[in-house]
């Protein structure tokens, strides 16, 4: 018998079984890959551990840096070059060319601040940015609070800054349209501050102004990823077992009753969780099923295995499983390493999000990871660049998933030449490597809240049991750990009867 059993071995699964494990509770955490971190992994390409998910973390809260100091890699903290990134746009007008601007500065999720700014206009030209600045002079009782960011957006500022600006920033952070985000969740405070300043670009410069200064994410020296190798040294350090290649089939409850000396009768709740191997197919099939018991579980796994474990457990879990849920988004990542000096200068800065309909490129964005992380660069010679191209667009399939490695590659090659603006040959690629990540439900969609909040209240009142993970908490570190440490409080306060 465990104390605490976590299902799952991404960051949330591990904080979680962290924060049991440092008050002496014996933990167990299952993860159904081969290792465990989930999207916070790394992968050896052309020779170079690098990120194969995520590579920084926002700072708001300061949550992941205060978890970052308690893991001893405070001085491993680091900037992304300050160079920022661009936008890959369609033309103007018909019969253009593509085009690739600077994104703007003074914006939020894209919505700009200064419409009327140059690299506003340069994005959206002077017709888009008078619209976007009719937003100014718009009456105060047309100000409503919406929902949905694209709503508001193309009501208050116009579909050139939708389309052109926010769709793309949108996209590249929560995998998701503006249409289908919700404002209180993925910019809190905008709603009241368009109320308070009269327009959108008021409270945008508001928001801006109350932010503090700097870069709004930071990175590890060495990868994201080392910050999943510290936490299994450090589970390690307490006996946490991490049993990879191992899947939880199911959960069942077991109540039993104990009668004291006064005859006053105590009902304790545990959990039977049936495993299965999943290395290998065909061993899975075979296996004779496992059990494992327990005193308290962590889900801490995606949503729909969290919901499929969950629905059997009675009528109020199978409701949930019922809900109106979204489809997970998927984006399959390319890691090209190219011999290409053309790319010394940085074209892009950082990297560019490419706007949906630009003609002539698949991807939806691509970082040049050797402009922006200076560990990176230090380790390739000159005239080597790396660069992650990201592929998949809400609501549609993942386009590369039926190309061949081969071909993948030659389509990242052909993407990254079109986005940065040179000349690039399938000759100059040293290293090839491509990630797939699935399973991503934003907690940022339209309805989302309510849907997280069901799960929550239904899983506080079932005694044992605790859930956590990306798909409640909200997207990234910044959100997955505080709501990960809360998690494994409540859980160790359970077993200890705190």
């Amino acid at each position: 018998m465990k104390d605490v059993l976590v299902i799952g071995g991404g960051v949330a699964g591990l904080v979680a079984a962290r924060e049991c494990a440092h008050l002496g509770l014996s933990v167990v955490v299952l993860e159904t890959a081969d290792a465990p971190g989930g999207a916070v992994a790394g992968h050896e390409v052309a020779g170079l551990r690098l990120d194969a998910g995520a590579e920084s973390f926002a700072v708001r809260g300061n949550t992941v840096a205060a978890f970052i100091a308690d893991l001893g890699l405070t001085a491993e903290i680091i900037e992304p070059n300050p160079a920022g990134a661009w936008l890959h746009l369609p033309p103007h007008r018909p019969g253009g060319a593509p085009m690739s601007v600077p994104l703007p500065k003074a914006g939020v999720l894209g919505i700009p601040g200064s419409p009327l700014a140059e690299d506003v206009r340069r994005a959206i030209g002077w017709s888009g940015a008078l619209r976007a600045y009719a937003d100014r002079l718009m009456p105060v009782l047309k100000i409503g609070r919406e929902q949905s960011l694209g709503e508001l957006v193309g009501k208050r500022m116009g579909t050139k800054v939708l389309e052109r600006l926010v769709n793309p920033v949108a996209g590249g952070v929560y995998a998701t349209a503006a249409a289908d985000l919700e404002v209180d969740v993925v910019a809190p405070g905008l709603n009241r501050a368009l109320t308070t300043a009269g327009s959108l670009s008021g409270a945008v410069t508001a928001l801006r102004t109350a932010a503090p200064a700097g870069s709004a994410v930071r990175g590890l020296n060495g990868g994201m990823h080392r910050l999943v190798a510290a936490l299994v040294t450090d589970l390690d350090t307490y006996d946490v077992e991490i049993r990879t290649s191992t899947a939880a089939t199911g959960l069942t409850p077991v109540d039993t009753e104990e009668t004291g000396a006064d005859g006053t009768v105590t009902t304790t709740r545990t959990w039977a969780v049936r495993l299965a191997p999943t290395a290998d197919a065909e061993a899975a099939a075979d296996a004779e099923p496992g059990t494992l018991e327990a005193r308290q579980v962590i889900l801490a796994v995606p949503a729909a295995a969290a919901l499929a474990l969950l629905a059997p457990l009675g009528a109020e879990f199978a409701a949930l499983a019922a809900l109106d849920w979204p489809e997970p988004a998927a984006v399959e990542l390319a890691t090209l390493v190219l011999d290409a000096p053309v790319l010394d200068a940085h074209p892009r800065g950082t990297g560019a999000l490419v706007a949906e309909g630009t003609p002539g490129v698949t991807a939806k964005a691509i970082t040049h990871v050797t402009a922006k992380w200076a560990w990176v660069d230090a380790l390739t010679p000159p005239g080597r660049h790396i660069v992650r191209l990201s592929y998949g667009r809400a609501g549609a399939p993942v386009p590369t998933l039926g190309l061949s490695d081969d071909q993948l590659q030659q389509l990242a090659v052909q993407d990254a030449a079109a986005i940065l603006g040179v000349d690039l040959a399938n000759s100059q690629v040293a290293g090839f490597a491509r990630t797939l990540w699935a399973d991503g439900l934003s907690p940022a969609t339209i309805g989302a809240p309510e849907r997280i909040r069901r799960v929550r209240e239904v899983v506080e009142t079932t005694p044992g049991l605790d859930v956590t993970g990306g798909w409640l908490s909200g997207t990234g570190l910044a959100s997955v750990i505080p709501d990960a440490l809360a998690a494994g409080i409540r859980v160790r306060r359970a077993v200890l009867d705190l």
